[in-house]
């Protein structure tokens, strides 16, 4: 009686135990990987991604060697490219706030 009071004890442990492991990997959104790193902003980016992100930002303009050399250049500054092929610069300051000489945007 007393060894089934215990087994039972040990599977209820065991079933609150994943329930709040679930409840915390679901509220950090990680899906069970340990990768918690940034998708987009200010150093999400490590200098050696920054060709296949430029080539992801510039994969729909018709000056697409222009957009690549600047894209990379920025990036390679501010480890960085915002998400989409257009806008969203936002969540890129660095990337957003670099500006020519006559004040346009430097970044695509």
């Amino acid at each position: 009686m007393a060894m089934a009071k215990l087994l039972a004890l040990m599977i209820l442990a065991f079933i609150v135990i994943s329930m709040i492991q679930t409840t915390v990997m679901a509220s950090n959104g990680s899906g069970g990987h340990h990768n918690n790193k940034k998708r987009y902003g200010p150093g999400s980016l490590k200098s050696y991604q920054c060709p296949s992100e430029c080539v992801r930002r510039c994969g729909r303009t018709q000056y697409h060697k222009p957009c690549m050399f600047f894209c990379q250049k920025c990036c390679k500054t501010c480890l960085c490219v915002p998400p989409g092929y257009y806008g969203n610069k936002a969540v890129c300051p660095c990337y957003n706030n670099w500006k020519t000489k006559e004040g346009g945007p430097k970044c695509p």
